[in-house]
C-alpha cells in the first residue's frame, strides 16, 4: 500500500495515533545523564542479573570493545547484552521510563562517535540476538539484529543461496540495512533496503510490532533509509537470492594509471546496467611511508563468465600491479574481506556527483596534494573512494510498489566520492575533521557551480559532521517525521537515543 498525498497520510497517522493503545503517549521524565542511567541500571541488574555489565565486570571491557572505529569506545554506566526479543522490549520500556539515555549496537561498524555508543549512558549491545534462519522454501532469511553479514552468508552457502547485504564479512547487518545499505549487485536487485521484506520492531514504550507491506506499512517504508529514528529492530526478513556462484575479480595499478582508472570507474557507473549484476568496491589509497598511490578494484559478477564481461575497461588499462580472477561461491569471496575491528580512528565524509572523470580526477588530485598537508599525523591512512550509484539500482524501489525514503530519481547514474582516513590518536581529531570538511565542501561547491553535484548523502559513508536528511526529498524527511511522532510520540529515540543520524525536532 502506497498513500499517494500528504494528506492521505496525515489521515492514517491521525488515525493510528487516536486509536493504537500500542503508541499512547505517556511522557519519559527529564532527568540528569546520570540519574536516568542509575535508574535503568539498577532496573536492569534487578531483572537480568548477569546479562548487565559494569565497569568493575571482567566482561565490561571486552564487551566495550567490539567496535570498528576507536572513535567509537566510550563509558556506559552499564552494558545491556539481551538474549531475546521480549527483553529488548522490557529493555526499552524500562529506559524510557527512567529517562535513560542509552545507544544500541548491532555490529559496531559504524564509525560515528555516540551513534553506537555513549557515555555515561547506557549500551543496548544486541549481539546474542545473532540467528540466522532460512525459509523452508529457501527464498528468504531471517536475521537478527547482532549477525554480521558474514553470519548471513554462510547460513545461505548450503542453498546455493545469496543476499545483497555487506560487501566486507564483518559489517553489522542492522547498521547497513537501517542506511540503506550498499552491495557489489546492487544494479540488478537494488540496495539491501530493497531487499527486506518485513521487520520485527521494538516501539519507544516497549511494544512489539511487525511492519511490512501489509501491516504497518507506514513504518516499514520509513525503515528503508530511515536509520534509527523509529524503534529497535529485533529481526530483519529478507530475500535469498539463487545465486550459487559469482566471477570476481581484483585489480591494482600504480599512480602513473590512476587517470584511467578514474575514467573506468566514472564509465562503469554511467553503463552499469541491469542485464548482468554485477559491482564494485573501488579506491585509491596513498603509502605515508613511501608516498606511492595504488589504485584498486574489487570487482563481483553475477555468475561463472570469468574474467567478468562487465569490468572489461579496467582490464584493458596497461601493465596492471596484480590481476586475480576467480569463480567462487559468495562465502568463499567474502571470508577474506576483514575490517578488523580497533586498527586506527576512522573518519568517513563525502559528496554525490555525476559521473565525468575529468573533474572526478581533479578531485583526487587536489586531495592527493592535500594528504601532504597531514602527513606528518601519527597512523595516517588515506584512501580516496569511489561508490557507483547506477540508475538501475533507484528502478528497483520506484518500481517495486514500496518504494524507500530515498526517493532517488532512476534517470541518471550517480558516482559517490569519499574520503576515508584513518591515524592514531585522539589528538589529531579535530585536526583531521577540518582537513576533510574544508577539502570536501571546496570541491562539492566546485561541482555545484559546474552542475555536476548531486544533493544525496548516503549515511554510511557520511562524516558526522554531514546531515544526510538534507539530500532525501523534503518531502520524504516530513514523512518520516510524521511515522516517527506517531510511532514514538514520547520521542524516546529522538530524545534518549540522539546518537546518529537523527530527523530532528518540528
Amino acid at each position: 500500500m502506497r498513500f499517494g498525498t500528504p494528506y492521505q497520510l496525515g489521515f492514517v497517522l491521525f488515525a493510528k495515533l487516536a486509536t493504537c493503545v500500542s503508541c499512547s503517549a505517556v511522557s519519559s521524565p527529564v532527568v540528569s545523564l546520570a540519574d536516568g542511567a542509575s535508574c535503568g541500571c539498577t532496573q536492569l541488574a534487578s531483572q537480568y542479573g548477569s546479562l548487565v555489565l559494569f565497569s568493575n565486570s571482567t566482561s565490561y571491557s571486552t564487551a566495550n570493545l567490539e567496535y570498528w572505529d576507536v572513535r567509537s569506545d566510550q563509558s556506559p554506566a552499564c552494558i545491556f547484552l539481551p538474549s531475546e526479543t521480549s527483553q529488548v522490549a522490557s529493555a526499552i520500556s524500562i529506559l524510557s521510563s527512567c529517562g535513560t539515555q542509552f545507544a544500541m549496537r548491532g555490529g559496531g561498524h559504524m564509525n560515528f562517535p555516540g551513534s553506537n555508543n555513549i557515555d555515561g549512558g547506557v549500551l543496548l549491545a544486541l549481539n546474542s540476538l545473532n540467528d540466522v534462519v532460512v525459509s523452508d522454501d529457501q527464498k528468504s532469511v531471517d536475521i537478527g539484529p547482532g549477525a554480521r553479514w558474514v553470519d548471513v552468508y554462510e547460513a545461505l552457502a548450503p542453498y546455493g543461496r545469496y543476499a545483497i547485504g555487506g560487501r566486507l564479512k564483518t559489517i553489522g547487518v542492522s547498521g547497513l540495512t537501517l542506511i540503506g545499505g550498499f552491495h557489489y549487485l546492487i544494479n540488478k536487485y537494488g540496495m539491501t533496503m530493497d531487499n527486506i521484506l518485513s521487520y520485527d520492531v521494538v516501539l519507544g514504550n516497549g511494544t512489539q510490532v511487525v511492519a511490512n507491506a501489509t501491516s504497518n506499512p507506514d513504518l516499514f517504508w520509513a525503515l528503508k533509509g530511515g536509520g534509527s529514528n523509529f524503534g529497535v529492530v529485533t529481526k530483519f526478513t529478507m530475500q535469498a537470492l539463487p545465486i550459487a556462484n559469482i566471477s570476481t575479480t581484483i585489480q591494482a595499478f600504480d599512480e602513473s594509471a590512476v587517470p584511467a582508472f578514474i575514467n573506468a570507474s566514472c564509465d562503469l557507473a554511467a553503463n552499469d546496467g541491469p542485464d548482468i549484476a554485477a559491482g564494485t568496491v573501488l579506491s585509491i589509497s596513498v603509502n605515508t611511508t613511501t608516498r606511492e598511490a595504488t589504485a584498486s578494484l574489487l570487482g563481483v559478477q553475477e555468475g561463472t563468465e570469468s574474467p567478468p564481461s562487465r569490468f572489461a575497461n579496467f582490464s584493458s588499462i596497461p601493465s596492471p600491479l596484480t590481476v586475480v580472477n576467480k569463480v567462487q561461491t559468495p562465502i568463499e569471496w567474502h571470508s577474506v574481506l576483514e575490517t578488523p575491528n580497533q586498527m586506527f580512528r576512522v573518519q568517513f565524509a563525502h559528496h554525490t556527483m555525476k559521473p565525468d572523470g575529468a573533474q572526478l580526477y581533479r578531485i583526487y588530485q587536489a586531495w592527493r596534494a592535500a594528504v601532504d598537508d597531514v602527513i606528518d599525523v601519527e597512523g595516517l591512512y588515506p584512501t580516496f573512494v569511489m561508490n557507483i550509484m547506477p540508475k538501475s539500482a533507484a528502478s528497483v524501489a520506484k518500481n517495486n510498489g514500496v518504494g524507500n525514503t530515498w526517493g532517488l530519481d532512476d534517470e541518471e547514474s550517480l558516482i559517490i566520492w569519499q574520503f576515508s582516513t584513518g591515524w592514531s590518536n585522539a589528538v589529531d581529531d579535530l585536526r583531521m575533521t577540518n582537513w576533510a570538511r574544508s577539502l570536501l565542501d571546496y570541491w562539492h561547491a566546485e561541482n555545484v557551480a559546474k552542475g555536476l553535484a548531486h544533493d544525496f548523502l548516503y549515511a554510511g559513508d557520511a562524516g558526522e559532521f554531514q546531515n544526510v536528511f538534507t539530500g532525501y526529498p523534503i518531502e520524504n524527511v516530513r514523512r518520516m517525521r510524521e511515522v516517527r511522532d506517531a510511532y514514538d510520540p514520547t520521542g524516546t529515540f529522538r530524545r534518549l537515543n540522539w546518537g546518529g543520524f537523527k530527523l530532528g525536532g518540528d
